[in-house]
């Protein structure tokens, strides 16, 4: 696949997927019901919808944090279920990129630190490929400077060279934007989206605000449970 292009192939797979957190009173505790879901390769999804609607669940379920009740999650044609914990957790640190809505950095290292011990866990301890990551997100300069050092856009752009520097598979975010201004918000979306386009990256983002559309190819909408694809009838550029 070239760089830009959308893949043929789902990066992730997700079959009749359901995550109940009562097994006694399973009719009232259902966060998935039946999900079925395919993301491609360099394809940017929203997935929205309310608090309490199920996103942070399908997202855990999509990273092997959590397990389903039933049903099977697929990360570049390999079963979660299968691969173990072991499995599970190598895969998350060499094919998946996360960000979160709090950015998530360690207090206590640098910006670079924070982008480098992303390749030191996935094997790939490389500097200049760091400083490169830090770079692409517009922080050259600022590569010794501590998260408190740093604005909410600033730390977030970190935060998104810390998940992109693998060239993972797959980066899972959840409400990105959520603890910024809108400016700073559509910022750091742009450059995402952009960033995982270039890359062949697929990239799934939990959201609440429909604006998020204006950076996605699809977007998707969690209503009790159940993913339901809307259309993109006037997308802004």
């Amino acid at each position: 696949m070239k760089k830009g292009e959308i893949s043929l192939k789902p990066v992730i797979r997700v079959v009749d997927l359901w995550k109940h957190y009562d097994q006694v009173d399973q009719n009232n505790s259902a966060a998935l019901r039946g999900t079925n879901l395919q993301v491609m390769g360099g394809e940017v999804v929203a997935l929205c919808g309310k608090s309490g609607s199920g996103k942070t669940t399908l997202l855990n379920l999509l990273a092997g944090l959590d397990r389903p009740t039933k049903g099977r999650v697929e990360v570049e044609g390999r079963d979660l279920e299968a691969l173990g914990e072991e499995g599970r957790t190598r895969l998350r640190r060499e094919r998946l990129g996360f960000i979160f809505q709090f950015f998530n950095l360690l207090p206590t290292l640098t910006a670079f630190e924070n982008v480098y011990l992303s390749l030191e866990l996935a094997g790939k301890p490389d500097p200049q490929v760091a400083s490169e990551a830090l770079r692409a997100v517009g922080l050259e300069g600022k590569e010794g400077r501590f998260p408190h050092e740093l604005s909410g856009g600033e730390q977030q752009r970190v935060a998104i060279a810390r998940a992109i520097v693998k060239e993972p598979a797959i980066i899972l975010a959840d409400e990105p934007t959520g603890n910024l201004d809108t400016r700073t918000g559509d910022q750091v979306l742009g450059l995402l989206a952009s960033r995982c386009r270039q890359s062949g990256t697929a990239l799934m983002m939990a959201t609440h605000s429909p604006l998020t559309c204006r950076f996605t190819d699809r977007m998707l909408r969690m209503v009790d449970g159940i993913v339901v694809e809307e259309i993109l009838s006037e997308k802004q550029s």
